[in-house]
């Protein structure tokens, strides 16, 4: 592995890069968000969700996500706060909407494990977006009897305005309308994890756009991407650089910026906050 390469002339070939390229590809992880504001443990975990922290001891958000609840009424009290301030309100400290500015008038695509509809709402083109891990805007039935999803955001706001002592009204507690269980929320946890029409056909735009792009010179900007599912976005992205000699592979991630040997010539690594490489990028 070859790791991270001098900082501003990696960031002065980034920009050459974004300018000449043919095509960008970007794939974005949950370090991108982090970078963004959407913190998942200290301080916004106990302005939200101090009361559940007292109680279970939780360390971060994503941990309270799995707690078996005693209660359907608690357990949406718990996801109802955790969609709101990660979904619906507005957190991003321009981040998103700086990487926006710097393809908005390039040929892009987006390819994400993130699940907080934040490219979206900073103006990214939703035909130009695979979110293949789901979406907190979305639920599905719990069994799942039927490849659906439904939108919960007034549902969500009404639980998250009228929930007390840790716990939602049971009126607003979703069942699914056609099996009459219990709802869970669309997010890939496990082989329950519904892919709609609308994952299937954001899917199908994405495949169609690398191979229509194919031989071009792509640029494939990795983006806070770890290793907890390289197979989405990082080993894809490395395989396609490799077979195509005209491709280059852009890496910013603070800490985990590196690169296999057979692609180095091929790539830019910047180990740094996302947040502020955008900003130098967009100067």
């Amino acid at each position: 592995m070859k790791f991270t390469k001098e900082y501003s002339a990696e960031i002065e070939r980034l920009k050459k890069e974004i300018n000449t390229a043919d095509s960008i590809i970007i794939g974005a992880g949950a370090g991108l968000s982090t970078a963004a504001g959407f913190t998942y443990s200290g301080e916004r975990l106990q302005k939200y969700f101090g009361d559940f922290v007292k109680k279970y001891g939780f360390k971060d958000m994503y941990s309270g996500g799995f707690y078996p609840f005693p209660t359907l009424e608690e357990q949406w009290a718990y996801w109802s706060r955790y969609i709101y301030i990660n979904r619906y309100m507005d957190v991003d400290n321009g981040t998103y909407k700086a990487l926006f500015e710097l393809v908005m008038d390039k040929d892009y695509f987006v390819l994400t494990t993130n699940v907080d509809h934040q490219f979206r709402k900073a103006g990214f083109d939703k035909k130009r977006l695979f979110y293949t891990q789901g979406d907190y805007g979305l639920w599905q039935c719990s069994e799942p009897c039927h490849q659906k999803t439904y939108d919960n955001e007034e549902t969500v706001r009404a639980m998250f305005e009228q929930q007390k002592d840790m716990r939602v009204p049971s009126e607003l507690v979703p069942h699914c309308p056609v099996c009459g269980k219990p709802m869970s929320m669309n997010l890939r946890a496990d082989d329950t994890f519904v892919e709609d029409e609308g994952w299937h056909n954001a899917a199908e735009r994405y495949d169609n756009f690398i191979r229509t792009r194919s031989g071009q010179h792509i640029l494939f900007l990795e983006l806070g991407v770890g290793m907890n599912t390289p197979v989405i976005i990082k080993y894809p992205f490395w395989k396609m650089t490799y077979q195509d000699p005209d491709a280059v592979y852009a890496c910013v991630n603070l800490g985990e910026a590196y690169v296999p040997d057979e692609i180095e010539k091929q790539s830019i690594l910047i180990n740094g906050d996302i947040h502020e490489v955008l900003e130098q990028l967009t100067d």
